[in-house]
């Protein structure tokens, strides 16, 4: 009987670790997200010197370059100047999943330089990643 106990506790044991690795196994893996925040107007201008298109055109260059995986966005913002002045602009927000640390900050380095800017802003965060994939129909 006390065998039967004993043998109860450790099927309940072990169900739940399996609930757990399949639960961990569902909500993906954990890697790192770096966002970049690129202003398009010229640190001394104060202005969009080239076309939005121009500049993603050097953006995607320089990734493709380096031989990361990546994908932006054209957004709208505001930000103050080193020197106290309140501008708005249009910005890239470069994302990249799982690239280095080292390599995400040499291409802002770049884009910082290439696109004439103060400063370029550097997020990272730890996210879960997970594929979902939609079930195809054979016709």
């Amino acid at each position: 009987m006390a065998n039967s106990s004993i043998n109860q506790v450790i099927q309940t044991i072990l169900d739940a670790r399996t609930a757990e690795r399949e639960a961990d196994a569902a909500a993906g893996s954990e890697l790192t997200q770096t966002q970049v925040y690129i202003g398009l107007n010229d640190a001394d201008t104060k202005k969009q010197e080239h076309g939005t298109e121009r500049y993603v055109s050097v953006l995607k260059w320089v990734c493709q370059q380096y031989g990361v995986p990546f994908s932006f966005d054209v957004i709208n913002g505001g930000y103050v100047h080193d020197n106290g002045e309140y501008t708005e602009e249009r910005s890239i927000v470069l994302t990249f999943i799982d690239v280095d640390q080292q390599t995400a900050d040499e291409i802002a380095q770049d884009l910082c330089t290439f696109f004439h800017q103060e400063s370029v802003l550097v997020t990272t965060d730890r996210i879960r990643v997970r594929s979902v994939r939609a079930a195809l129909s054979k016709e």
